[in-house]
């Protein structure tokens, strides 16, 4: 399954290759969503898809390039994929409707709800809450980041030697205790100094929190308050499988030190901080109902809307971030848009939305670039101005 090909612009305008864009919004919104659409393909991205929602509820949807280099194809409209880290949105509302319903408390330490879990090497459980796991300012050490430090490591014959292998949530959390905190929060000052850095542990420890306070698995909590009532039928949560449903289209990895894509499409995913699948429908949908106030009371929303600076967390330098979702200011849109996004093994989730929810954009662009930070940063650079148009350019919202 996992072939291994070479990429440049002219590979993606052969056989099997798409540019189409269809919708029931204006035609003028069609063009220009599919325009932004082949711009991302043009930066070297292998397929994308995209789907845009206005005020009044018309979809228009654009894919650009092909669902795989070996067979061809159309990137499919409905493609299922990963969404990466857009997980975390899910992890944080859950966690805030147990807040909202007085099980959790924000200002709830982890060592209260997972006694010895947080320490060694200057880890502190009973310094950090809830609140700082949700907001990335606990200063925890990020496990991924220890996993991949070692570029050498980081390889195609790697990922397919353990692309089967799964790690526990404890497991996951003891290789982040291994390394010191960048800084310890002071739980009795939530007025102290806020400093922020971005750690998909914080996210996990989420999930085992939430496991705790309610008796039930995580992905259960996160179906039966979001996936069901919202009727995600396309998203799911796959555990330990490593497979994505059909249609999909294959996710190709540019790893360090290496020219040619990897076929990563088949792999274990996360969990609480990223193991989710869905599709650019049921994001929209997802994201809509959030920001329009049908998943938190209004207190619990705020709180999510209540942002530090994130610096890293983007390249303009004015992203902030809340409670499992950030905020960027967008041209066109006043009060800037909300979103997360998420990246894994061979696809980039993007996603913005409008403070009132009434206006949103989601795509997969099934390429990722762990090997070339240039082309990597021009990628993503283009899923954003192509989200952020479809959010706030000239669209009619009435």
């Amino acid at each position: 399954m996992a072939g291994v090909a070479a990429i440049g612009t002219a590979s993606l305008l052969g056989p099997g290759t798409t540019a189409e864009a269809m919708g029931t919004g204006g035609g003028d919104a069609r063009s220009r969503l599919q325009r932004d659409a082949d711009a991302v393909r043009d930066t070297g991205a292998t397929g994308l898809t995209v789907l845009a929602r206005d005020a009044a509820g018309r979809e228009t949807q654009a894919r650009s390039g092909t669902a795989s280099l070996k067979g061809g194809g159309r990137v499919p409209f409905d493609a299922y994929y990963r969404i990466g880290s857009d997980t975390k949105t899910f992890t944080a509302v859950t966690a805030l409707q147990l807040v909202g319903e007085g099980t959790l408390s924000l200002d709830d330490t982890v060592e209260r709800w997972l006694p010895g879990v947080v320490a060694g090497n200057g880890n502190d459980g009973s310094r950090i809450t809830l609140r700082n796991l949700l907001q990335h300012t606990s200063g925890l050490a990020n496990y991924t980041d220890i996993a991949f430090e070692d570029p050498a490591e980081l390889t195609p014959e790697r990922f397919h030697a353990q692309r089967f292998r799964s790690q526990t949530p404890e497991e996951q959390v003891a290789v982040a205790m291994e390394r010191a905190p960048g800084w310890l929060p002071d739980a009795d000052d939530p007025g102290a100094e806020t400093q922020w850095a971005y750690s998909n542990t914080n996210y996990v420890l989420l999930g085992m929190v939430i496991e705790k306070a309610t008796g039930n698995p995580w992905a259960q909590e996160v179906h039966d308050r979001i996936i069901e009532p919202l009727g995600l039928r396309r998203t799911l949560i796959p555990d330990t499988s490593p497979y994505v449903p059909m249609p999909t289209a294959a996710g190709y990895t540019q790893f360090p030190g290496r020219d040619e894509l990897t076929d990563t499409t088949l792999a274990v995913g996360g969990g609480a901080d990223g193991g989710i699948i869905s599709t650019t429908r049921d994001m929209n949908t997802f994201l809509r109902a959030l920001m329009g106030g049908r998943l938190l009371p209004p207190e619990q929303l705020k709180q999510m809307r209540t942002t530090v600076p994130a610096p890293g967390y983007a390249t303009d330098g004015r992203t902030r971030y809340g409670l499992g979702l950030a905020w960027r200011p967008a041209e066109g849109c006043g009060s800037g848009i909300w979103y997360h996004g998420g990246t894994s093994f061979g696809t980039a989730s993007e996603t913005a939305v409008t403070p009132d929810g009434r206006v949103s954009a989601a795509a997969s662009v099934f390429t990722t670039r762990f090997g070339d930070e240039k082309r990597f940063l021009k990628q993503a650079e283009a899923a954003v101005r192509l989200l952020d148009r479809a959010v706030c350019g000239d669209r009619k919202r009435e």
